[in-house]
């Protein structure tokens, strides 16, 4: 589904990235970890379209979409969220869940309780709980016919039993879907229990990918990062 060849993101002296390799298959939970600065943030935003590479390149079902808009890849079926929830507030659930199927002619109910927003479509978005919030926030990047999806951080702000609960609604609708999903998290108990694969940045290069137990006990990983994130 996804391939990043070489990618590099420089910030004035700064490299953000520096030729970062991926391949996400179709199908898959893919996780990004590491440590702050790492570059996790920035790889979704390349891939996203919302910041261009300062070399390599990415490919999207073999297509190379390096130079694409962000609408562009959007109407392609490439999707994202961000740290931060990107709803609104003064809406029903249910208002603006059909708003953005409507792009895309989508299952709204099917999404709904996939992750489990059945009993929250008719209430005011705002007045819903705060990981409330985060499943419409991710309901609203799905919809659409969303065939990749990046999730920057969806655990962001809620607590580790939210966050593990989160993720299994996500691996489940992107089972039944058939989306392709590539998560950046922090918690990375949820990411080893959730993800098919998962790539470790530092210092933004690849540390390490594979599957989660082989790079749980990566020496190089565990003295970078999980010595000292828990």
């Amino acid at each position: 589904m996804l391939t990043v060849s070489g990618l590099g993101v420089n910030f004035g002296r700064v490299q953000a990235l520096r030729g970062v390799d991926l391949t996400v298959e179709e199908g898959t939970v893919h996780g990004v970890i590491g440590p702050n600065g790492a570059g996790k943030s920035t790889l979704i935003d390349v891939v996203s379209g919302r910041r261009r590479p300062s070399s390599g390149r990415i490919y999207v079902e073999g297509r190379d979409i390096t130079k694409e808009s962000v609408t562009k890849r959007k109407r392609s079926g490439i999707s994202r969220s961000f740290q931060r929830t990107s709803i609104f507030p003064t809406a029903t659930v249910r208002d603006q869940l059909e708003l953005a199927a409507a792009l895309g002619d989508s299952d709204v109910e099917g999404v709904a309780e996939s992750l489990g927003l059945s009993d929250l479509l008719d209430k005011v978005a705002g007045t819903i709980a705060y990981g409330d919030q985060r499943r419409v926030d991710i309901a609203l990047s799905l919809l659409g016919k969303t065939k990749l999806l990046l999730l920057d951080e969806p655990g962001a702000g809620l607590s580790s039993a939210e966050t593990k609960a989160l993720f299994i609604h996500v691996r489940e609708l992107i089972e039944s879907s058939g989306t392709t999903a590539v998560i950046v998290e922090h918690d990375v108990d949820a990411i080893f229990s959730s993800c098919d694969r998962v790539t470790v940045l530092n210092l933004g290069s690849v540390l390490a990918d594979g599957p989660p137990d082989e790079v749980r006990s990566n020496p190089d990983v565990i003295a970078a990062y999980l010595g000292s994130a828990g």
